[in-house]
């Protein structure tokens, strides 16, 4: 039995807390009064955008598992406490090996459950450190006359990164992969291109080539909708960190994240895309991807 003592004391400690916290946010709330952000539209998407998005909601999920797994003690011990009232507070010993074996499963769907958004998380910061990385590679052609646009939003995907320069239109896909660690040098981070698949030292792809081809496919429909004219859009996929060895030419451009000047020059010896042709392309991009709202003096719907 809890003593009023006890009660008192448990009083005296919570009310200073709660009062400090409610203090705070009312002083908070008032200090935005009369203030607002001064950006009055939204911002441009930033390489990984989506990726953010869903590392926060796996991080999220990650908590949860963790206070799921150390919460799986709390099942058992209701049972075990409901069998000892049902048999006069003595369990049969043959109960007791099933209520444990229900603690291990419960342990096992938990841990399991961990190890799968643990797993899934590393891949997306690998994803995202290559949508990074290409990114960052890709700004410098804005020196050369084209316009980048990351993480562009389409119909239920997003395409990576997309160049328009004279060089015309890329849909630019960006894979990170791990490389084996076997100590063979070079061969350890070659990926060979034949043109229809993708040879990495310890396995094959064909899959990102394919998705970078609908992608462009995707795009090319889009902005010529879009813009009123024929564009043509070419599929690259770009493999940060990897050597790419190209046996053989293919309908995607495969190169390695690095030095993508080659995007800014026409290709085939076709005529440049014309400067108010890329002006009209650069727009029509913008308007889909200029759709990050700013997080400073964000007001909520009831505000």
């Amino acid at each position: 039995m809890v003593s009023p003592a006890m009660l008192l004391f448990g009083a005296l400690v919570l009310l200073p807390m709660i009062a400090a916290l409610a203090m705070t946010l009312v002083i908070f709330r008032r200090s935005r009064r009369g203030r607002r952000s001064p950006l009055t539209s939204h911002l441009l998407r930033s390489p990984g955008e989506s990726l953010r998005g869903e590392l926060e909601t796996v991080s999220d999920e990650i908590g949860n598992s963790l206070m799921v797994l150390f919460a799986t003690c709390i099942p058992p011990l209701l049972v075990l406490q409901i069998l000892s009232y049902a048999h006069d507070k003595k369990v049969p010993l043959w109960q007791l090996p099933l209520v444990y074996l229900f603690f291990l499963l419960l342990v096992a769907w938990a841990t399991r459950r961990l190890y799968r958004l643990l797993k899934h998380r590393r891949n997306l910061y690998l994803g995202l450190d290559a949508e990074l990385a290409v990114g960052q590679e890709l700004n410098n052609l804005m020196a050369h006359g084209c316009r980048v646009f990351h993480d562009f939003p389409a119909e239920n995907f997003n395409i990576d990164h997309v160049v328009v320069g004279p060089g015309g239109v890329y849909a630019v896909e960006t894979k990170g992969r791990m490389k084996p660690d076997k100590r063979r040098g070079s061969v350890d981070a070659t990926v060979i291109y034949d043109g229809q698949i993708l040879r990495f030292p310890d396995w094959h792809e064909k899959e990102p080539l394919e998705q970078a081809r609908r992608q462009a496919d995707w795009l090319q429909k889009w902005l010529s909708s879009a813009v009123g004219e024929s564009i043509s859009v070419r599929p690259a996929l770009a493999l940060p960190g990897w050597f790419v060895e190209r046996t053989k030419p293919g309908s995607v451009l495969v190169y390695s994240g690095k030095t993508p000047a080659f995007l800014s020059k026409p290709m085939d010896r076709s005529a440049p895309l014309s400067e108010q042709s890329i002006l009209r392309i650069a727009h029509q991009l913008e308007q889909r991807c200029r759709d990050v709202e700013p997080v400073g003096y964000r007001r909520s719907k009831k505000e």
